[in-house]
């Protein structure tokens, strides 16, 4: 018998067979992000920066601090922190998206200034209850919902006078 490499095929209907296998496997495992060093930057920024902040702002800062991150790597890894649930994203007032990182995994709101983006995380049960009861009122079930509240912070109050 001729030697032949372990895990290759030995005709091209099996090689094709082989291949959609493999295609089939990877697209029913998640993908796993690897951990680079922009992202670990990116990731870094967040947590320094405490509050909700753009890509944009974010980019700004690594380059200020001598990265050379580009603006599409930043908008990448922050959007793939969010998706892990590392960092929350939420649409600012604005209309824009902005993260910050965030240890807690469980559905929870926020109070955010729209001065300073400080941001208090929130626990509000009567929002779930409230979310619950509307959507069986109308035959909804498997509720989702965002609720974030914006203002300002006692800081930024005195701040204004």
């Amino acid at each position: 018998m001729p030697d032949q490499q372990v895990g290759q095929p030995k005709n091209a209907h099996a090689a094709h067979a082989l291949r959609g296998s493999r295609a089939e496997q990877a697209t029913a495992q998640p993908k796993v992000k690897r951990n680079t060093w922009q992202r670990e930057a990116v990731r870094a920024a967040l947590v320094e920066h405490r509050g909700f902040v753009s890509a944009r702002e974010l980019h700004e800062r690594l380059c200020g601090q001598g990265s050379t991150i580009g603006l599409a790597t930043v908008y990448r890894a922050v959007s793939d922190l969010a998706e892990s649930g590392e960092a929350d994203v939420i649409v600012s007032p604005d209309g824009e998206n902005i993260f910050r990182f965030c240890g807690t995994h469980h559905h929870h709101h926020h109070l955010i200034c729209r001065s300073c983006g400080a941001t208090r995380e929130l626990e509000a049960s009567v929002v779930e209850d409230w979310a619950r009861t509307v959507g069986a009122e109308h035959g909804f079930a498997e509720i989702d919902h965002v609720v974030d509240l914006f203002g300002l912070c006692e800081k930024c109050q005195v701040a204004r006078g």
